[in-house]
């Protein structure tokens, strides 16, 4: 009966203790700008929060270049 109430109170301490702190929890503000290489800005979207999954995506995300023209992502 001890066995069962040890394992019991551990197996709440560990979902405790798993469920206490947040994955990555940080968030940023995006916005995608097109420019022009060797120039200025040619357009930007309207900036954004992304968190978590999300954010992570957007900045594993690489310039794309096509033509003359580059479009990223710019976070604060």
């Amino acid at each position: 009966m001890k066995r069962k109430i040890i394992i019991g109170i551990s197996f709440i301490f560990m979902t405790l203790a798993f469920n206490s702190c947040e994955g990555l929890g940080t968030c940023k503000i995006c916005r995608q700008v097109t420019s022009q290489i060797g120039g200025g800005v040619i357009s930007e979207e309207p900036e954004a929060e992304y968190c978590d999954a999300a954010l992570i995506a957007i900045e594993a995300k690489g310039d794309i270049i096509v033509g003359n023209t580059k479009t990223s992502w710019v976070c604060r």
